[in-house]
């Protein structure tokens, strides 16, 4: 049985989002996200394994080299599955500071 990777497990990693982070403003090779976190090259390489698997990142070969990037389809699915709830928070937190007003 194949087992896919939840994509929320992964992006719950503070170093996980922080290579995100990175390869959203220009496709890496592993050793470039490598270079600017303080783990060793193969802890990185597992991290960029997990967003891979989820599709969080796309990897692509030009020439010996692979290049990562970020996939925006998938950022954008799970964008979109957050929004009712940050609606329904922002919503709670607006009733609630207007409660606070009222008792000013």
């Amino acid at each position: 049985m194949n087992l896919r990777r939840d994509v929320f497990q992964a992006i719950a990693d503070p170093t996980r989002r922080a290579i995100l982070s990175l390869v959203a403003l220009q496709a890496m090779t592993p050793g470039a996200i490598a270079g600017n976190f303080n783990s060793s090259r193969q802890t990185i390489s597992k991290h960029i394994q997990i967003l891979t698997e989820c599709s969080l990142l796309e990897q692509k070969q030009q020439g010996r080299e692979v290049y990562y990037n970020l996939n925006p389809d998938k950022m954008k699915e799970i964008a979109d599955f957050i929004e009712p709830f940050r609606k329904m928070w922002d919503d709670r937190f607006n009733k609630l500071e207007a409660i606070m007003k009222k008792q000013i």
